[in-house]
């Protein structure tokens, strides 16, 4: 579909406003704590106060006396359960599949973070069931913790599963073929950088914390679990089949509206499967709220890399081949699909928008006593475009080179480009993007407004940064021998009703991403009806049809081409019933503005009145069709979609405290089509508030023992309005996708991964601009405490 193919005030390309946010904005949304069903009882967890322990006892006899207290669970109870499953195995570079050790729902045996559930309170009363549980004996006798991931692996240092033998995960080489090639253009380099960095470990805090309500119905043996998900269909196969063992058709899981996400939120979590587990033993409902504290110690955390990458390049500054080394930390635990990210997410991406001939990625997954690490906003791709980018500025310094001509140099410039890590790139035009930024950044006022600030006694720098990211995760067939445990495709029903409204059911679940609003915009161009007669309906799987559910930046490139797949089927029939209508044949019949017409002439009959007649068959060719107006469709894509851009940060940086400050910040984006603008600046805007975020406030702190000293919003530093600047962001350079319906690509993870080396990039300049040559890289977070001592440094 052209891009300007829609009117403005409707359809594909116009800024429709949201429509949930009526709902939204005036306290009328329905969130999965406001569920309350007839009876509930209420869980509160006992959880592990050390890093790692072996448990002795765990006395439940006082708890259980307490007031309201209805039954004390701990692991004896789930002797019959599955574990947890983990959605990816990685089989490493010799050929061995990963280490995959248990998860239990309640510890058992062994406490292997801060924050492992031991043992859980029912209760009629959410204060009852805290009550009681601080009553809990838990005898634990405690071991050494391991934390940092290189000592994780060394032969002297604690297991974190004693029945693996090691605390590595996997070893994955990527491409292996590829490695004595690599080696042998370092050797012929001309000039080789090297840098050495850390992914800062984030700890995702979306608006609305975690909750879970399980239901039983003991009359027909059903199950229902109200989540915050943004994976449903998911949840409901992993914890049915592998966990608790219900069939799927008498689980059914609802996510109603969720207050964010951001990745961790895709998984499936001990305490889904308790409540809905306790739910059928107590025969009433058992609902769980996770409280803001004790989400940061078990929701899965993000990042947390440590990574040395080598660049190789000529004497002109072209690159010759980038070879990497990474310590990735799994956590004590594999979350759902926490092997695929340090992995296919991230390695896959090294060879960003350069032409390098010559890559090779090691990646050691590692396991610590620590919180469980999974996809955030990105999910491997912010961490592969932090090395390159930062080696690159790095490189185009030493080689006395500008930074952004050492880029162009470098850039792909002919599509479809097939890269040495195994992915093609279908479209793109990284010169475009550069050049779109250049204009919107104001780079030639930078000067002017590097002497104002000298004049206020603040050091001003100019970082810039390419990015490209592989959304849609799939072909489901390319995946599956990649190690998903999964098909990646996605499904839509599309249902008209006899007077011309449209239901969609579709698999992609809404978290703030505004589907409802966008999804129907494109039904409304297609068809040419109103969007407010279109109605879409997602999360519940008893209501959708099966799906793998939002992240990846996945919704609208595969959602979205399986609901225009559904669509076409309902329109084709539509147009076969209008050529009986209008006596005409129906390769004869076009559809436009909600109307059905015979090409070259008058004669026409409106989109409600085909309709009709599909539900009211007086007039219909029930030899050729049957009656009704429903089609489903799968779309798999045959690739992935990749979005790409430039991003622009200036920053002040005071001397004398070594706080940054975020001046300026611009972005252009390649993201294809585009169906809503407004939509899609509020996801990038959003996403470069997390990139700063990263870069200058956040990180996930443990201490030698294992306890998480960054527990609280008093010692985790989330970004607040004046963290952050206006931002300029365009998305004109737009080359559409070849391979799906829309050719949209992508928006919702693009600011995440483009921030943080452009953030850092500019600190670093302004420091070297101002005589700190010796200060060449500095770790995220960039407190002031670390950029003042990187200036006193020499």
């Amino acid at each position: 579909m052209p891009k300007d193919h829609a009117p403005k005030d409707r359809g594909i390309g116009a800024s429709s406003r949201r429509r949930e946010d009526v709902r939204f904005l005036t306290g009328t949304g329905r969130y999965t704590d406001d569920i309350n069903l007839h009876g509930q009882a209420h869980v509160a967890f006992v959880r592990s106060d050390v890093a790692h322990g072996r448990i002795n006892a765990v006395d439940t006899e006082a708890a259980a006396a307490m007031p309201g207290v209805l039954r004390v669970f701990t692991a004896a109870d789930f002797a019959s359960a599955g574990g947890i499953p983990c959605g990816w195995q990685v089989t490493d570079r010799h050929g061995a599949v990963m280490k995959e050790p248990k998860h239990p729902i309640l510890a058992d045996g062994k406490v292997r973070h801060v924050g492992d559930p031991i043992a859980a309170v029912v209760a009629e009363t959410y204060e009852q069931a805290r009550d009681a549980a601080e009553a809990v004996v838990v005898d634990i006798e405690e071991l050494p913790a391991v934390i940092d991931m290189k000592a994780a692996i060394e032969d002297d240092s604690p297991l974190v599963h004693d029945d693996l033998g090691t605390n590595l995960c996997y070893d994955w080489g990527f491409v292996e073929d590829n490695k004595a090639k690599v080696d042998a253009a370092f050797k012929a380099a001309h000039h080789v950088t090297t840098l050495e960095l850390v992914n800062n470990r984030l700890i995702p805090n979306a608006m609305e914390p975690r909750v879970a309500v399980g239901d039983y119905a003991f009359g027909t043996g059903d199950h229902t679990l109200y989540t915050t998900s943004q994976n449903p269909h998911v949840i409901r196969l992993l914890m049915g089949a592998f966990v608790l063992g219900i069939p799927e058709h008498k689980l059914r899981v609802v996510a109603p509206d969720v207050g964010g996400g951001f990745g961790s939120k895709i998984f499936h979590y001990a305490e889904e499967a308790f409540v809905t587990f306790a739910a059928k033993a107590l025969r009433r409902p058992v609902k769980w709220t996770c409280q803001r504290s004790e989400s940061f110690m078990s929701d899965a955390h993000g990042r947390d890399h440590v990574t040395k990458i080598e660049l190789a390049l000529d004497a002109e500054g072209h690159f010759q081949a980038i070879r990497t080394e990474t310590y990735a930390n799994m956590g004590a635990y594999l979350s759902t699909f926490a092997p695929s990210v340090p992995t296919w997410l991230h390695g896959t991406l090294m060879a960003g928008n350069y032409k390098t001939p010559n890559i090779y990625v090691n990646v050691k997954a590692v396991f610590t006593n620590t919180v469980p690490v999974d996809a955030y906003r990105g999910a491997g791709r912010p961490e592969a475009t932090y090395q390159l980018e930062r080696v690159i500025d790095m490189a185009a310094r030493e080689m006395g080179m500008d930074p952004i001509e050492l880029r162009r140099k470098n850039f792909v410039t002919e599509f479809p480009y097939e890269t040495p890590v195994a992915v093609v790139y279908d479209t793109g035009d990284y010169h475009a993007t550069m050049d779109k930024l250049i204009e919107i950044a104001d780079f030639a006022g930078f000067e002017a407004r590097r002497a104002e600030s000298a004049k206020k006694g603040l050091l001003r720098g100019l970082g810039i940064n390419c990015y490209i990211e592989a959304c849609g995760i799939a072909p489901s067939q390319l995946v599956g021998q990649l190690g998903a445990r999964a098909g990646l495709y996605e499904s839509a029903t599309v249902r008209v009703n006899a007077t011309g409204g449209v239901v969609v059911m579709t698999g992609s679940h809404s978290h703030g991403q505004g589907h409802e609003t966008s999804f129907a915009q494109v039904i409304s161009e297609m068809i040419g009806i109103q969007e407010d007669q279109v109605e879409i309906v997602h999360g519940d799987t008893a209501n959708t049809p099966m799906g793998m559910g939002t992240y990846g930046s996945r919704s609208i490139a595969v959602g979205g081409s399986a609901m225009v797949k559904a669509a076409t089927k309902v329109i084709d029939k539509a147009r076969k019933i209008a050529a009986h209508l209008l006596e005409a044949s129906d390769a004869d019949i076009e559809l436009k503005d909600g109307k059905f017409s015979v090409a070259g002439t008058d004669k026409s009959v409106e989109w409600g009145a085909v309709t009709l007649a599909a539900y009211v068959p007086h007039n219909y060719p029930l030899d050729q069709i049957e009656p009704g107006l429903e089609e489903t469709a799968f779309y798999d894509p045959s690739n992935f979609t990749y979005p790409a851009g430039a991003y622009a940060c200036e920053v002040e940086v005071d001397p004398d405290t070594g706080k940054v400050t975020v001046c300026r910040f611009a972005a252009t984006d390649d993201f294809g089509n585009i169906i809503n603008p407004m939509i899609v600046d509020g996801q990038v805007h959003g996403g470069i508030a997390q990139g700063i975020g990263q870069a200058l406030l956040e990180n996930a702190s443990y201490d030698a023992d294992g306890q998480l000293l960054s527990g609280s919003y008093m010692d985790y530093a989330m970004p607040r309005a004046d963290d952050v600047p206006f931002y300029t962001v365009d998305h004109s350079c737009q080359t559409p996708c070849t391979h799906n319906p829309l050719g949209v690509k992508g928006c919702g993870e693009a600011g995440a991964i483009g921030t943080p080396p452009a953030v850092v990039n500019a600190v670093v300049d302004a420091l070297q601009r101002a005589g700190h040559t010796h200060v060449t890289h500095i770790d995220m977070p960039l407190s002031p405490a670390r950029v003042w001592a990187a200036m006193q440094t020499n």
